[in-house]
């Protein structure tokens, strides 16, 4: 009868033991299953203006023969139709800042190309490609701007509603002017005329 080496046996059990107790691999993560297929001019155009368009009107005052009226949401059912739209605007800006996202499709021009100083969709792309966090600070502009617009509309508060149209429209003008018109010619600042001493 052959007998095994003990220090064969020794060793087959310590192998044995390394294989049980070895630490399990970290399984890959998949790849994000997020696709960009709308491209940036396709999301401004059918959601964040309309969007902004109806946060910007959902407050005003008109002075009419009958005197000033004043327009803001009053039902419950006009504040949630705001409030849709601020949601959307702030999901808008994740939508923005997803990556390999085109900024218009089939060699479409950007919006308003006729006019002088409009950047053309590769331009646009360089500019982003080239401090890809400065735009995505711009796009958290218009976040945060929509979230304080969708505070001041849980708050049924048409004031702190005013006054985030005020912000959303700095932040919107703010990203417009780096990544759409930074080279458009604005028409000259006319100051008022200084008040005369008597």
């Amino acid at each position: 009868m052959n007998r095994l080496n003990p220090a064969v046996c020794v060793a087959g059990a310590i192998l044995t033991l390394a294989a049980c107790t070895r630490a399990p691999e970290k399984p890959i993560p998949p790849k994000a299953p997020f696709q960009a297929v709308a491209s940036i001019q396709d999301l401004m155009v059918s959601i964040v203006d309309p969007s902004a368009d109806v946060l910007w009107e959902a407050v005003s005052s008109e002075t009419t023969a009958k005197g000033i009226e004043e327009k803001y949401p009053r039902t419950a059912q006009e504040w949630q139709a705001v409030r849709n739209h601020a949601i959307a605007l702030q999901e808008a800006a994740n939508l923005l800042m997803m990556e390999n996202r085109a900024v218009t499709h089939g060699g479409k021009a950007t919006e308003d190309a006729h006019v002088e100083g409009i950047f053309s969709p590769h331009e646009t792309r360089k500019a982003i490609d080239a401090d890809p966090a400065r735009f995505h600070g711009a796009a958290r502009g218009l976040q945060d701007a929509a979230g304080e617009a969708l505070h001041a509309i849980d708050a049924k508060d048409p004031a702190r509603l005013l006054v985030a149209g005020g912000k959303l429209d700095q932040a919107c003008e703010h990203c417009h002017s780096i990544y759409w018109y930074p080279n458009a010619k604005q028409p000259p600042l006319k100051w008022p005329a200084p008040l005369k001493k008597n």
